[in-house]
């Protein structure tokens, strides 16, 4: 019996996907978690003002959502003082991102980023028969030097850097990543994920005017704002590099419902300094129990804590899966040295707890085992 054939390229990729949501782990262990502390959701939810302004625009969801999304752009480009040229709204920084790599990256064309930073940028990168370059973290931070010059090496179109990085929870400096904007090669954009830089400490975001014709910033509702499963992320951008979206984005890919949602999130201000004062505390109760047990807790800017596990990636594995296996969801990076850790969401002192009461039992087994 014949059947369509795929393309040459989505026949030669593997049938994957970047993460493993816990819902699947859920599955295979039969049981739902104690603590969902993997994916770096905010346990502390979004704006009351949000959730009462999605409750209302439930009623209208009947109508599919305006594909400009007028309100939040123009929101959003008051909020950061720049046009709604400069705005582009999609289905989180990982739709984003999917878009950006198709309006670049043809086959055989190059971009860089780091081994073992967010991988969805790379399976975005693959998907489109592009060329991924990769640099080593320096120690706990991804290297902007290092990157730059891949860049200059390889005639990259794309450059990734995430700052706050995930999953280390490490970040630079807003210079360091402007100096490093200004070294890139003139044909190359710089893809700067700040996914966390609502949590991240003052300094952090770079001073880079928004029509820099090789910079696009990318942003989400899904961390600070508690948003994770409505999928809004945007970005910041030169006015001709954000139209290029009209050409291949999903106009109708953000309901009403997230639209209304993030819309009253983003004018809650007060809501977000109250997050930020929860995630600081959830961090603080992290590094008390990891340095209990002999770990030593990352410095982190963002709403997660990574644990050096102090051996290396089979210890750490271990530890992971034990704890899982005790219902408590948390990952760990992918690739070596980093993967000598573990990545703990902030969350609500109840989880955090749990997290507490398992870890030293998780040791216990991999230290066993």
């Amino acid at each position: 019996m014949t059947h369509p054939r795929l393309t040459p390229l989505a026949a030669s990729l593997p049938a994957t996907v970047p993460f493993v949501g816990p819902e699947a782990q859920e599955r295979a262990r039969g049981q739902a978690f104690i603590a969902r502390l993997g994916a770096n959701e905010s346990a502390f939810g979004p704006s009351p003002r949000a959730i009462a302004a999605m409750q209302q625009a439930a009623g209208e969801v009947w109508m599919y959502g305006d594909p400009e999304s007028h309100d939040l752009r123009t929101a959003l480009a008051a909020h950061h003082g720049v046009s709604i040229d400069n705005i582009m709204v999609g289905e989180g920084i990982d739709g984003l991102l999917g878009l950006l790599v198709r309006l670049y990256i043809g086959a055989g064309d190059g971009a860089v980023t780091s081994d073992g930073a967010y991988p969805t940028f790379n399976y975005h990168v693959a998907g489109f028969g592009g060329v991924l370059h990769k640099v080593p973290y320096a120690g706990n931070h991804e290297d902007p030097a290092a990157l730059v010059a891949k860049a200059h090496e390889t005639g990259a179109k794309l450059v990734y850097i995430a700052n706050p990085d995930n999953p280390m929870g490490s970040w630079h400096p807003g210079p360091v990543i402007a100096d490093m904007a200004a070294n890139l090669p003139a044909h190359c954009l710089l893809l700067l994920d700040e996914a966390y830089i609502d949590l991240a400490p003052d300094g952090t975001a770079p001073d880079i005017a928004v029509d820099t014709p090789n910079v696009i910033r990318l942003r989400t509702f899904s961390k600070g704002h508690g948003m994770a499963g409505a999928r809004v992320g945007y970005a910041i951008g030169a006015a001709d590099v954000i139209a290029g979206f009209h050409k291949v984005r999903n106009h109708f890919g953000l309901c009403r419902i997230s639209q209304a949602g993030a819309l009253a999130a983003l004018q809650d201000s007060a809501w977000i300094d109250h997050v930020r004062t929860a995630i600081g505390t959830s961090r603080a109760a992290i590094g008390r129990i990891a340095a209990a047990h002999g770990l030593t807790a990352l410095p982190s800017a963002t709403n997660f804590v990574t644990i050096d596990c102090g051996r290396d990636g089979a210890f750490a594995r271990a530890v992971l899966t034990a704890l899982v296996a005790d219902g408590i969801f948390v990952r760990m990076p992918f690739v070596a040295p980093q993967d000598r850790c573990i990545r703990v969401s902030c969350g609500t002192p109840d989880q955090i707890a749990a997290f507490g009461q398992s870890l030293p039992q998780a040791l216990d087994r991999a230290k066993g085992g």
